[in-house]
């Protein structure tokens, strides 16, 4: 297949999908993996794309920085506060709970009862800080490559640990969530957030309304990747029609 019928079908479909990997488009053209890299450099370089970790989005999507987590403490603090009781409500006695980083998985942490009973694991000091309050939960962390701001753990060692944890549910936080699934800022955190998933019963993903349709630079798993998104308005209807699509359900704070 010539480069120039290739760069076009590449594009079409990420027209169509919004977002495709780097192995879907391996197997759609027939060529190797480099050759599908180099395509996506010279598509990105022509303005037709944006790469992510692992394949391509559409050009107008919006990949950025993660703000601060001074700066995102302040921002949607009542929506994040709604969407920490709905999920709290959700932990039941005895439990083992595993709570990610960020400000949303915080409020989950600050809605707990001081009264609960059972197992809360992060990869979170900030998390891990406010639960250990709680006299009859044992906190676990995971340990690892300490980020600031959030105090998040990663590496091998974060990873290694959720891998061998059987959880009834995590509470996952999010870059961003659009049609073609779930996105985050920090590359050493996706594999945490991956393990965290593989290991768990119940799998939930908190965001706030800010997310929808926002693409952070890396992705942790489609939307068949969780169960049910909490959140604090009523999805977009492209977002909706696409997590009905991947089975998952809705909580609106």
């Amino acid at each position: 297949m010539l480069a120039a019928e290739r760069h076009r079908r590449i594009v079409a479909e990420i027209s169509r999908l919004k977002f495709v990997t780097t192995d879907e488009l391996t197997t759609m053209l027939g060529v190797s993996p480099e050759t599908v890299r180099r395509d996506l450099v010279l598509l990105e370089r022509r303005g037709e794309l944006t790469r992510v970790h692992g394949g391509a989005t559409a050009a107008g999507s919006p990949v950025g920085e993660e703000a601060s987590f001074s700066e995102r403490s302040g921002t949607f603090a009542e929506e994040k506060q709604a969407i920490g009781r709905a999920a709290a409500a959700l932990v039941e006695p005895h439990q083992t709970i595993v709570l990610d980083v960020g400000t949303t998985s915080l409020e989950v942490a600050r809605a707990l009862p001081m009264d609960h009973t059972g197992v809360i694991a992060t990869p979170s000091l900030l998390v891990a800080a406010e639960v250990v309050t709680r006299p009859r939960v044992e906190v676990l962390v995971s340990g690892g490559r300490l980020r600031g701001g959030d105090l998040a753990c990663s590496n091998a060692q974060a990873v290694g640990f959720f891998s061998d944890l059987r959880a009834d549910a995590v509470f996952l936080g999010s870059g961003g969530i659009a049609p073609y699934g779930l996105t985050d800022f920090h590359l050493d955190e996706v594999a945490t957030k991956r393990a965290m998933l593989a290991n768990a019963s119940r799998r939930y993903v908190l965001a706030d309304s800010s997310k929808f349709g926002r693409t952070a630079a890396h992705r942790v798993c489609e939307l068949s990747g969780f169960d049910t998104l909490i959140t604090d308005k009523p999805c977009p209807s492209e977002l909706q029609t696409a997590l009905d699509q991947a089975g998952g359900s809705v909580i609106v704070a």
